[in-house]
């Protein structure tokens, strides 16, 4: 489709999607991640600190109370590394992924699950929450800096990385 066949669209074909931002953060102390043992919910497993934007809030905002709110700790100079996102009950689901290294506070669990120190092997080693093998291949890869969670016919998910 041309660019002049794009805008001459009818607008009813550009109205904005209903969106819930989220935000996760990988929080590490040289070869230390903090892990997060997430329970009751029905998203559960070793994950990352993190939660949903409030209304007016900024992203990097949002970050830092979430990662106070669950950790105890007060992150600073949070690195924007990527998204990861999908569909799910008509909702674009967008979840900003981050890293930081820069940290003050103690550590304290709160009623999203237990956290801890963990090396990187061997968090890799935890029974993880949906989505985190991807979540660490953007962390750890330059070049990609997108998943996208796509619903299939089956009820399964097929995960796309860019």
């Amino acid at each position: 489709m041309t660019q002049r066949e794009k805008e001459e669209k009818p607008v009813e074909e550009h109205l904005p999607e209903k969106v819930i931002f989220m935000n996760m953060c990988m929080l590490c102390d040289g070869d230390l991640v903090l892990a997060l043992d997430k329970t009751g919910s029905s998203y559960s497993g070793t994950t990352f600190p993190g939660g949903h934007v409030e209304a007016g809030e900024t992203f990097a905002d949002a970050v830092v109370r979430e990662m106070k709110e669950e950790t105890g700790l007060t992150i600073y100079h949070p690195i924007l590394k990527g998204i990861y996102h999908w569909y799910r009950d008509g909702f674009h689901n967008i979840g900003l992924l981050y890293r930081a290294e820069s940290y003050e506070g103690e550590l304290k669990s709160s009623e999203e699950g237990r956290v801890y120190w963990i090396s990187r092997e061997e968090y890799e080693k935890k029974e993880l929450a949906g989505g985190m093998c991807q979540v660490l291949r953007i962390m750890d890869d330059e070049n990609l800096t997108e998943c996208f969670e796509e619903l299939q016919p089956d009820g399964s998910y097929l995960e796309q990385l860019f």
